[in-house]
């Protein structure tokens, strides 16, 4: 596997990779906090909250910290991708395209994901809320940075590009929702290639304010429609090689 890389993809994972959301552990736990829990997220993910606060209302309705068996549980019942999902990050790592998860979910998630094996091959960075963070697994990927509010995606793609050593143009964003804005926002103002997962209304509304273009994949959806998981898994997420290809020339 290639080691020099000539473009990296950064991309969110909830419900933009994965079907899953990021509190969706809670929810599989405590089924009576899942209004409330999907409130909260709709809610940042709108750009109606901040993240901190957000998890500050989610850490608030716990009665404890989130375990490692509560997680291995969780994922061991529920943890999937969308089709294709780890056939197109191997496809990029082969192409010495770097693959970077950038998400507002928790780093503990991707630890015991990693751990398990669950998603193979490992990307090459991990971006993440160290909200729900486990020690002593010696399973992280090579690198992990800190995300603490939405803003700090674009912070945390631009720091892995410089230290790749990618050029802005050679960069591609992925995201689904209105919590993937700022970092298409940036994304527009360098250069790189956005793309649109599952594009939901709020994601649309943001890029129609700011005059942002983007290519779209998958199962658009209207303001009002309920998510519909058939729809989304129809889609094969191969047919995104080609595309990120064009910036890896």
């Amino acid at each position: 596997m290639k080691t020099n890389y000539t473009a990296l993809v950064s991309s969110d994972w909830s419900e933009c990779l994965s079907p899953n959301g990021p509190f969706d552990v809670i929810g599989f736990h405590y089924p009576e906090l899942q209004p409330d829990i999907e409130t909260i997220f709709r809610e940042y993910t709108g750009n109606a909250i901040t993240l901190s606060r957000a998890v500050g209302q989610v850490s608030a309705l716990l009665p404890g910290p989130i375990t490692v068996q509560q997680m291995d549980t969780y994922l061991d019942s529920a943890f999937m991708t969308y089709r294709g999902v780890p056939e197109l990050i191997a496809a990029c790592l082969e192409r010495g395209v770097a693959f970077m998860i950038n998400t507002t979910g928790m780093l503990g998630y991707f630890q015991r994901v990693l751990a398990k094996g669950l998603l193979s091959p490992t990307p090459t960075a991990i971006s993440a809320h160290c909200w729900v963070r486990f020690g002593g697994d010696g399973r992280d990927p090579f690198h992990f940075q800190a995300l603490h509010e939405i803003a700090d995606k674009a912070a945390n793609t631009a720091a892995m590009a410089a230290r790749l050593a990618v050029r802005p143009e050679s960069i591609v964003l992925m995201g689904d929702s209105g919590g993937d804005g700022p970092h298409f926002e940036w994304g527009a103002r360098v250069g790189a290639r956005l793309i649109g997962c599952m594009v939901k209304p709020s994601l649309a509304q943001y890029c129609h304010k700011h005059g942002i273009g983007l290519h779209r994949f998958g199962h658009a959806y209207s303001a009002g429609e309920d998510r519909v998981l058939e729809n989304e898994l129809a889609y094969d997420y191969r047919a995104l090689i080609e595309v990120i290809q064009q910036v890896a020339k």
